[in-house]
C-alpha cells in the first residue's frame, strides 16, 4: 500500500511488535533498526566508507518514522540483531540492518553480554551501565580485566533475504573512564595495540578497528546489492 510522496509496508502480529503500515519517504532504501542516534551517525560514516556512491540521505532511522526500537528477546547477540531487522523490513516494507552488540568481559564469564545495554536495569543509560561495572570491577587486578566487544550485523529484505556477520575488538578495561568521544562503554574500553580508550579515538580511528565497523564492512557487499537492486 502506498500514498502520495510515501511507501507503506506490513509486518507480522509478533507480540510487542511494531505497529503494522507504517510510512516511509518516498525514496528511502535502507532504514537502520535503532533509535540510538550515536548509532545512526557511526553506521552511516562506516557505510560510506564502506560502499562507493553510497547515499547517507537514503538511509534512515526509526526515530525518522517516529517508531519504537523492537523488543529484543534474544540470547545471543545474532539472534537479537536478526529480530530487530526482521521487524523493522517487514514494518516499512524496504530493506533494514540492525546490529547487537555488548561488551564481554572475561572474569564474568562473558557477562554482560547481551545485556550490556541494560546491564544497570534501566535500558540505555550508559552512565548507570558503565558506573555499575566498574564498582562490579573494582577489585580485579589490571592483567584480569580482559575483554571485547562484539558486534552481530544483520540485514534483511522485505522478501525475506537474510545476511549476518560477526565480528569483534579485543583490550581490557580501566579503572577510571578516559574521554568524551563514543558511547556505552567507550570510556573504559582500550583496544589492543592503543594507549588510549575507544573513547579517546577520532571517530575515524574507532570506525576503522571497532567491532561494529568490522561486521558491517563484512556485510558492505550484500548491503549495495540490495540497495542498487531498489533503483
Amino acid at each position: 500500500m502506498s500514498t502520495d510522496g510515501w511507501a507503506g509496508g506490513l509486518m507480522d502480529e509478533r507480540p510487542g511488535a511494531l505497529s503494522p503500515m507504517r510510512r516511509v519517504p518516498r525514496g528511502a532504501k535502507l532504514v537502520l533498526a535503532t533509535n540510538n542516534r550515536h548509532k545512526v551517525a557511526e553506521l552511516r560514516a562506516i557505510l560510506s566508507q564502506a560502499i562507493v556512491g553510497f547515499d547517507t540521505g537514503a538511509v534512515i532511522g526509526l526515530a525518522d518514522l517516529g517508531l519504537p526500537s523492537p523488543i529484543e528477546d534474544g540470547i545471543t547477540f545474532e539472534e537479537n540483531a536478526l529480530l530487530k531487522a526482521r521487524e523493522v523490513a517487514r514494518a516499512v516494507g524496504i530493506p533494514a540492518v540492525a546490529d547487537d552488540s555488548g561488551l564481554v568481559v572475561d572474569v564474568f564469564g562473558n557477562a554482560p553480554g547481551v545485556f550490556s545495554a541494560r546491564w544497570a536495569g534501566a535500558h540505555g543509560d550508559d552512565l548507570a551501565n558503565l558506573e555499575l561495572l566498574l564498582a562490579q570491577l573494582g577489585d580485579v587486578l589490571p592483567h584480569h580485566r580482559g575483554a571485547r566487544f562484539v558486534c552481530a550485523a544483520a540485514l534483511v529484505t522485505p522478501s525475506g533475504e537474510e545476511y549476518v556477520e560477526t565480528a569483534e575488538v579485543r583490550g581490557h578495561l580501566l579503572a577510571t573512564p578516559e574521554g568524551t568521544g563514543g558511547f556505552g562503554y567507550d570510556p573504559i574500553f582500550q583496544p589492543q595495540g592503543y594507549s588510549r580508550s575507544m573513547a579517546r579515538l577520532s571517530p575515524e580511528e574507532k570506525n576503522a578497528i571497532s567491532h561494529r565497523g568490522r561486521a558491517f564492512r563484512a556485510l558492505a557487499d550484500e548491503i549495495a546489492s540490495v540497495i542498487a537492486r531498489q533503483r
